[in-house]
């Protein structure tokens, strides 16, 4: 018995029909990666002239501080 168990071979897992190496993402792919992409340059952009914006506001306040002329 233990030996035509161990002598029953496995059957194969059926194939895809399609090459899994020429598979490709195509253009709508292609165009995908590149909407992401130029939306994330966009973004980061605008975060660093908010960033830069709110920073030079700060030390203008600062500075406008600094020059009053303290209350007797």
């Amino acid at each position: 018995m233990l030996g035509l168990l161990l002598a029953v071979t496995p059957t194969p897992s059926p194939t895809s029909p399609v090459d899994e190496n020429a598979v490709t993402p195509g253009v709508v792919g292609f165009l995908a990666i590149l909407f992401v992409t130029l939306v994330t340059v966009l973004l980061i952009v605008d975060m660093v002239r908010r960033i830069r914006r709110i920073r030079y506001r700060n030390e203008l306040a600062e500075r406008r501080l600094q020059e009053q002329p303290p209350n007797s």
